[in-house]
């Protein structure tokens, strides 16, 4: 519990009535959580607007409201403050509630299209195994320390996510690294946070569902960046055009780095194959394994942040040599005849580009490239086509299939990407919208040193068919078609 005045630090406000020195027992944006002495914010949300919910909240016992359009004629026993930005006034109320857990220790965001999840995940494993108590908030899993928590968002509501963080801060965590997607910091979830660091990777074809034109969606991660304090560092990838706009107007201290030029951070690819790469980082060799140009740049992002966080390099490298890919990002699977199986998330025309590239680099003579892929429901359907040329255009054979439909008809969103197939594509491209079937399929066309890469799905254990989550897992899948092969 807390005062509503200590609740309202740092908040502009229009006006306000009531009472500040009133006791609040619990913060909710959600009507149906309301409790006796609860502040409701009302949230203006893409599909419904939280001050239809007011007298819902005020039924259930609020006793304080933050709205951005009052009543006709408000409750007097309840204090009523109005804001220009509900939402920012939300993640700001939210930090205080829960004592500004973020200020008691180093918090590290990481945005961008692709390789978010990888490069929060292993700065986590990193700065675990130098020996620190540490936070995670990522697509595929939040953790306390060694605690598991569900992930139901790349980054949380700002209850829940300052609720968390309140508990990283009294299990003694002195790093928490965070996923930063394009829609939290568009919809203010990140607002009231204090971050020691920012790391920007790339800026490619996404969520334009949301937010409508790539402008927008630039807009809404270069916010982020605006908001950082002086004492805070910018890492951004020189190597996405997108990087030097990130640092534009911002006033923390600005870092960079790449694989391709100049940076403050450096390295190159000296060799690869399907179990790793060898890195030359900062003039330093290290062999990974890990695959690909795109892991090379996650992985120097992660050394470039952790020197900047005061760790020494002697102790990064070793630790790097041992950190393994995360789950369902360029996971190998092999089978006893050879064949090579490749789990990954790539959603997006990017994200296949770059992971059809760099197997593409790898095989040789007449190994196959077998991509199985699909794309999302409910989602942006202008990459569908793209996605679809990408992987016909760059694999031996490919299967369009089913990746979570959502309320749509799979066989509409195969529609959809077959109209990025050209006539000579077609020859190589088979349509199979059950994804089991499909996955299976691949393997039978396969012959011993093969690679099937399963793209879209990675780390996700379900398949959403109409609202319902079906158990459902590639790297599962791939196993016990591994099986039946050799039957």
């Amino acid at each position: 519990m807390m005062i509503l005045e200590k609740i309202l630090a740092g908040i502009k406000y229009i006006s306000f009535t009531g009472d500040k020195n009133s006791i609040i027992e619990n913060i909710t944006f959600d009507s149906r959580t309301v409790t006796a002495g609860s502040l409701f914010v009302a949230v203006k949300g893409s599909k419904s607007d939280g001050h239809d919910f007011i007298s819902s909240a005020l039924k259930s016992g609020a006793s304080a409201i933050i709205c951005e359009v009052l009543p006709e004629n408000p409750d007097k026993k309840v204090s009523w403050i109005k804001t220009t930005d509900s939402s920012k006034a939300l993640g700001q109320a939210a930090s205080n509630f829960f004592g500004n857990p973020s200020s008691s220790m180093k918090l590290v965001g990481v945005t961008g299209t692709n390789g978010k999840t990888t490069i929060a995940t292993l700065l986590y494993k990193v700065f675990t195994q130098l020996g620190y108590n540490c936070g995670l908030f990522s697509t595929v899993c939040n953790y306390i320390i060694d605690k598991e928590l569900p992930a139901t968002h790349t980054t949380p509501d700002p209850v829940q996510l300052n609720r968390i963080m309140a508990e990283m801060a009294d299990a003694g965590c002195g790093y928490a690294f965070m996923e930063v997607s394009s829609h939290s910091a568009d919809q203010q979830r990140i607002a009231g946070l204090e971050f020691a660091g920012a790391i920007f990777t790339n800026l490619t074809h996404d969520h334009l569902d949301y937010h409508k034109t790539f402008e927008n969606y630039l807009t809404a991660k270069k916010s982020w960046f605006d908001s950082l304090s002086p004492e805070a560092f910018a890492l951004v990838n020189a190597d996405d055009r997108n990087g030097l706009v990130m640092l534009q107007n911002c006033r923390a201290k600005h870092f960079t780095f790449s694989v391709r030029g100049m940076a403050d951070f450096r390295c190159r690819i000296i060799e690869q194959g399907f179990n790793g790469m060898g890195l030359k980082i900062m003039d330093e060799e290290v062999w990974t394994r890990f695959i690909g140009d795109y892991n090379a740049s996650n992985l120097l992002a992660v050394c470039g942040t952790s020197l900047l966080l005061g760790a020494d390099k002697k102790e990064i490298l070793p630790i790097m040599s041992n950190l393994t890919p995360v789950a369902g990002r360029m996971e190998v699977i092999r089978s006893d005849n050879g064949i090579t199986g490749i789990v990954d998330y790539a959603h997006t025309p990017d994200a296949l580009l770059n992971v059809i590239g760099t197997i593409n680099k790898i095989r040789e003579g007449n190994i196959q490239l077998i991509t199985v892929v699909g794309a999302g429901g409910d989602r942006d359907k202008t990459k569908r086509p793209k996605m679809a040329a990408i992987s016909a255009g760059g694999s031996t054979r490919v299967i369009l299939t089913s990746d979570n439909p959502r309320t749509e008809d799979p066989e509409m969103i195969l529609d959809d990407m077959e109209a990025g197939i050209t006539p000579e594509m077609k020859k190589k491209t088979l349509r199979i919208a059950d994804r089991r079937e499909a996955i299976k399929t691949a393997f039978m066309l396969a012959n011993p040193g093969d690679v099937i890469l399963v793209a879209g799905k990675g780390h996700e254990t379900y398949q959403e068919i109409n609202g319902v989550k079906h158990p459902f897992d590639d790297r599962e899948e791939i196993r016990k078609a591994f099986l039946q092969s050799k039957n």
